[in-house]
């Protein structure tokens, strides 16, 4: 489990492609922290280390993860946002982050303003229904209160403060970008067990 509070800004390294997976190193000042077999959310996916260096690490993606994420776009030299698992005994700063992600946004409006920036994400439609405003969502793995939804396009609305611009990759994105989108696994579980609490279960 993560926090969405992004630790480091990690550099991709190289990527090894494969017929059902690729490899990806990536270098940052975590590496000291990682052992082999952590998990490390890279851009808010979960992956697994499989060789930790002085420097950095490198990790297994499956071809299906490729796919459905952003990870499948990445190129050498680009910047990742990196999160350790979060320890049972730490702190929640953010909010419950799976590493799970659950569809590709595309971010539509970036504006920069007095005391923060204006950015709008573009979400899947049958992701929309999940979001709510002043909740919480994860954009490439970053902690973010919704700030409003825009129903109608399936926007959302966010508010980035100088600090998350600085600490993450988001300050870094540009309109038509595409990033990893994770939402809020509470209302995923509540509309599973408003479905279910409709069937007739023996």
């Amino acid at each position: 489990m993560f926090t969405g509070l992004v630790e480091d800004r990690g550099t991709v390294m190289s990527i090894e492609l494969g017929v059902e997976s690729a490899v990806i190193a990536i270098s940052t000042v975590l590496a000291p922290k990682i052992s082999k077999g952590d998990s490390v959310s890279v851009n808010g996916v979960c992956l697994t280390a499989i060789e930790v260096s002085g420097d950095g690490f490198s990790a297994d993606v499956m071809i299906q993860t490729l796919r459905l994420t952003t990870l499948g776009s990445l190129k050498v030299s680009d910047s990742v946002n990196l999160e350790l698992a979060a320890p049972s005994d730490g702190r929640l700063g953010g909010h419950i982050v799976q590493g799970h992600v659950d569809g590709v946004g595309e971010v539509a409006l970036i504006q920069p303003e007095d005391k923060w920036t204006k950015f709008v994400v573009k979400v899947p439609g049958d992701l929309a229904r999940y979001i709510v405003n002043q909740g919480s969502i994860a954009i490439d793995g970053v902690s973010l209160t919704v700030g409003e939804i825009n129903d109608a396009n399936n926007e959302v609305i966010l508010w980035l403060i100088p600090e998350t611009l600085a600490k993450t990759n988001l300050s870094r994105k540009s309109v038509a970008d595409r990033v990893n989108i994770e939402v809020d696994i509470l209302a995923k579980y509540v509309e599973r067990l408003m479905k279910r609490g409709g069937d007739n279960v023996e």
